[in-house]
């Protein structure tokens, strides 16, 4: 439970807004510091062979204007391309497109900034129904993963991820989180009603319980 708390903590989250030439969209911003060389985090989020070992199997062309596909999870075209320091691609899941950007950045000897932008429409109904936990809670538990591999180099255990998941301490650190972006969709300026209503509804999605 330590453990759950400290990678709670270890995150920033905001969430807010971008105007761009079509319209207005919503923008989920996750940001941490690793206690690892701002190459090595860029290798992690970047090379096909590695990104297993934390998220989940890859598979296309991981450059500019290439297109990826994660295993059972979005898709996408990758737009930008700035080694060591960032992408943008688009997220296509579902029938629905959304975008993500990823800074990297030094942060002292040794550290790096990890922040990551997950940008959607303001007509998007996911949002509607579960506000920027539905993205948030997600990141957030892969990038623990991340911060685990980092820390010791090991490959992720899929059988064993999925079975922390579902134990206690994993669907403690999806209430944590959920409440935490709660928070975050009120400080952007959001509806308390309905960021609280639809952090109950993202809770009851990743775990059947109730924020």
């Amino acid at each position: 439970m330590i453990e759950v708390v400290e990678q709670i903590n270890s995150v920033e989250r905001r969430v807010g807004s971008r105007t761009f030439d079509a319209g207005e969209a919503r923008t989920v911003v996750i940001t941490r510091t690793y206690d690892s060389a701002l190459e090595d985090v860029w290798d992690a989020c970047s090379n096909p062979e590695r990104i297993p070992r934390w998220f989940l199997p890859v598979s296309g062309e991981l450059r500019a204007g290439g297109r990826y596909q994660l295993e059972g999870n979005a898709g996408g075209r990758v737009e930008r391309c700035d080694p060591p320091r960032g992408f943008d691609a688009t997220w296509e899941f579902a029938g629905h497109v959304s975008w993500i950007e990823l800074r990297l950045s030094e942060a002292g000897s040794g550290r790096t900034r990890f922040e990551l932008s997950h940008i959607a429409p303001t007509a998007d109904e996911h949002w509607a129904q579960f506000g920027p936990g539905a993205v948030g809670v997600g990141w957030e538990l892969a990038l623990a993963g991340l911060a685990r591999h980092l820390a010791s180099g090991a490959p992720l255990d899929p059988t064993a991820a999925a079975a922390w998941t579902v134990s206690e301490e994993g669907r403690e650190f999806v209430r944590l989180s959920s409440r935490r972006w709660c928070h975050a969709a009120i400080e952007g300026g959001a509806d308390r009603a309905w960021a609280r209503a639809a952090a109950e509804r993202t809770t009851r999605f990743y775990t059947g319980d109730v924020a």
